[in-house]
């Protein structure tokens, strides 16, 4: 089971909206494991490595290394390794947990740092970079990369130190900035994203196979996962933003002034030459296995399987994470009431990326479980309805919890324990009032990350 606290968050409360999104929800991690989606696409067959329709010669390659980075990692290692064994010379995967049952032979996993980087992520990422530093064009790399890789696979440029790095991310993810604007700057001040590591593989020569789980918004669902295809971003794809953009990040959100100096002297004495790159060779391969559209495709056959109808909603939320749930709450009402865009009983998904401005100090909590409780203030007065809020990943901000559910009986319950709603939402402590409640979605690693999902259900 993904959700590890299942039977908790069914008995809290026993409407029948709970139950179906708790149901969705758990069909849907289910078939979006990377585990499962390497093991369809990678296969040896003799000395031959095949990924969807391509084929590589195993007996032409020195040395097959295993590197990587992200927050589904853990399971798209052991997929890797499970298909490829003893032929791996040396593996490297930088992940955010590492749980019971994680443990790899010749694959090593080191816990990194995030939404923040840490010493034990910039220490793995600087092995990584020495492996590429070593290689020959007899080498072989593959990759397995998901959404967490920039702050996991941290490792800034010399002219930046560690510490600012991590600063001037906490301050770009606390203004509300979107990941792309965080990303600008990121990969601008880094000696392995945007790009950079597998332009220092190709630099070498060795070629490169890239197993990608895509957390780019703006994507629509993948097409088929055994074609190589453009990829850009992290650590691995080229990179569309330029220095420039960096630069306007940190000037959007007015952060120029609390930018650490070593950062705000390297961009602005940057010049085109020091660019990330814009394209890469064709001796690297990239297979998209998933992206954030395809989970709410795969939740909308979640949906139809208990026999309800399901509704995109959308696959791009994004914007601050308390008013997408009250948008949310008001097209459950529309429904409710008008039978716009559809009748009820029915299911609603929404799959994006939203975030929460912090100003001072805040609680405990996450975007995610924000979001559920900015539903749950508006459906109060309907009779049956829940949203279950998740990070696909399964940990919600600076969380250990996926997200949290938000239901018609939230509100009362909340008042009835004397804690009032508002002031929780108001001040970032979505995670207190939801394990009050029990109304807390725990999954652990989930072996995927395509961003957030929302399913709703009507009944």
């Amino acid at each position: 089971m993904k959700i590890k606290n299942r039977k908790e968050l069914l008995s809290a409360v026993g409407t029948t909206a709970r139950r179906f999104v708790v149901d969705i929800m758990e069909a849907t991690l289910q078939a979006l494991d990377g585990y499962h989606l390497i093991k369809e696409c990678l296969h040896v067959d003799g000395d031959h490595l095949l990924v969807g329709d391509h084929t590589w010669d195993l007996r032409k390659k020195r040395h097959l290394y295993v590197i990587g980075a992200g927050k589904a990692c853990n399971s798209m290692a052991k997929a890797v390794e499970e298909k490829l064994g003893d032929r791996i010379s040396t593996g490297l995967v930088i992940v955010k947990h590492i749980e019971p049952g994680d443990e790899l032979e010749r694959i090593e996993l080191i816990e990194g740092g995030h939404p923040l980087p840490n010493r034990e992520g910039l220490c793995a990422s600087r092995r990584i970079l020495q492996l590429v530093e070593q290689a020959s064009p007899d080498d072989l790399f593959l990759s397995v990369i998901s959404g967490g890789s920039s702050a996991l696979m941290a490792c800034p440029v010399s002219e930046v130190t560690p510490n600012d790095e991590i600063e001037i991310t906490d301050r770009l993810i606390k203004s509300g900035a979107r990941i792309l604007e965080i990303n600008a700057v990121r990969r601008h001040i880094s000696a392995t994203n945007g790009g950079r590591l597998a332009q220092k593989v190709e630099a070498r020569g060795a070629e490169m196979i890239n197993l990608i789980i895509s957390d780019l918004v703006e994507e629509g669902p993948k097409i088929d996962a055994g074609k190589t295809e453009k990829f850009f971003g992290t650590p691995v794809g080229p990179d569309e933003t330029t220095f420039e953009d960096a630069r306007s990040a940190l000037q959007k959100y007015d952060l120029w002034a609390s930018t650490p100096r070593s950062i705000v002297d390297f961009l602005r004495a940057a010049d085109p030459s020091m660019e990330t790159p814009k394209m890469l060779g064709r001796g690297i391969h990239h297979f998209v296995l998933l992206r954030p559209a395809d989970a709410c495709e795969v939740a909308k056959k979640s949906t139809e399987s208990l026999g309800i109808p399901g509704f995109i909603l959308t696959t791009r939320l994004v914007g601050e994470s308390r008013e997408a749930g009250t948008f949310l709450a008001c097209v459950a009402k529309e429904i409710y009431f008008n039978h716009r865009p559809l009748p009820h009983p029915c299911a609603l998904i929404a799959g994006g990326e939203t975030t929460t401005r912090i100003e001072g100090t805040s609680g405990a909590g996450g975007p995610s479980q924000e979001l559920a409780l900015g539903f749950a203030l508006e459906v109060a007065n309907l009779p049956d309805c829940a949203i279950a809020a998740i990070d696909t990943d399964g940990t919600d901000g600076p969380t250990d919890v996926a997200g949290g559910i938000g239901d018609s009986t939230t509100v009362e319950r909340a008042r009835s324990k004397g804690f009032d709603i508002y002031r929780h939402v108001r001040e970032h402590d979505s995670f207190t009032l939801l394990k009050a409640l029990g109304d807390p979605i725990i999954t652990g690693n989930t072996g995927t990350n395509v961003c957030d999902l929302n399913v709703i259900c009507l009944l």
